[in-house]
């Protein structure tokens, strides 16, 4: 049985080396163009396409699926099943009716929850205590195929995109290795989605990234940990962004201004939110690298009374 993988970020990495581990025929796989990276702009392959390359596999890097070549080469492959985890690109009707066995999708999140693009930092922006890996049938509409199977994994206080990232990529792998053999003996019964439960995680954007101190909290907290490691939370302190990388919530009370930082000492900055207070932990001024918000506060360039905006 003739299998090609679609995926581009570490998220997909385990399922490819599954497949390669368990001795599945991956005949080729399809990633994401390089992209620049870094101040001097290299160009870098992504991580599914290194694994690829490593283990001798064909790749392939369309820059649109549903262009007629690219569906033509993958035709010519005559795979029988599609198996895909975080591609980045929709695939065309015309891919999805290839396969013999279909095109099956790795999905982050408790489907009919959480669709789109962004369902694991949303996850935690949300609050979520529990999310999960989802697989199922690809179809036209934006993760609306019937689903497969699915394993629930718990959030903590402790996990941020990062860490959820990392467990669900490694639960969607072992989901897959229960999973192919039961599709392949045709001993599936798929389930439909309810699309009356439905909710979507649009890709995150700028404004996702802004903290509005009239929140509670906790909403602040899951913020920002919904955001680390790739871009963080920001406020704006002397008209220039400041960047939150990790932050706790305080127990204390105040009767000041949300955004006012009610303390700078050897525990970070305090700042008061719409309910209460959080503790900035790890911070990163315009310009600066990220450091500790206490060797920040050590340098005595903020004081109590500050206010963010």
């Amino acid at each position: 049985m003739k299998i090609v993988f679609m995926g581009t970020p570490e998220f997909a990495v385990p399922s490819l080396q599954m497949l390669l581990a368990e001795g599945y025929d991956v005949a080729a796989v399809v990633s994401q163009p390089d992209r620049p990276k870094g101040r001097k702009k290299v160009l870098t392959p992504t991580p599914v396409k290194e694994v690829a390359v490593e283990k001798g596999i064909p790749v392939l890097q369309p820059l649109k699926l549903r262009s007629p070549d690219s569906v033509e080469e993958l035709a010519k492959l005559q795979p029988d099943l599609i198996v895909t985890a975080a591609y980045g690109q929709i695939l065309p009707k015309a891919v999805l009716d290839l396969p013999r066995l279909g095109c099956i999708n790795v999905h982050g999140s408790l489907l009919p929850e959480y669709r789109g693009g962004a369902p694991i930092q949303r996850s935690i922006m949300n609050g979520e205590t529990v999310t999960g890996v989802t697989i199922m049938y690809m179809a036209e509409g934006l993760d609306t195929g019937d689903m497969i199977s699915r394993v629930e994994v718990p959030i903590t206080d402790e996990d941020t995109a990062g860490t959820m990232f990392e467990k669900l990529s490694v639960a969607g792998a072992n989901l897959l290795r229960e999973t192919l053999p039961e599709l392949i003996a045709g001993r599936i019964e798929a389930m439909k989605q309810d699309d009356s439960l439905a909710t979507y995680s649009p890709n995150l954007t700028r404004d996702d990234e802004r903290i509005d101190w009239t929140r509670s909290s906790r909403e602040i907290f899951n913020q920002v940990r919904g955001l680390v490691p790739w871009s963080g939370g920001f406020t704006l302190w002397q008209e220039e962004v400041f960047k939150v990388w990790a932050c706790r919530i305080s127990s204390s009370t105040s009767d000041a201004a949300p955004g006012k930082v009610l303390a700078c000492d050897s525990n970070g900055i305090e700042v008061k939110t719409g309910d209460g207070s959080i503790i900035l932990t790890q911070v990163q001024p315009a310009g600066k690298k990220a450091m500790d918000a206490a060797e920040f506060v050590r340098g005595g360039k903020m004081t109590k009374g500050t206010l963010f905006t």
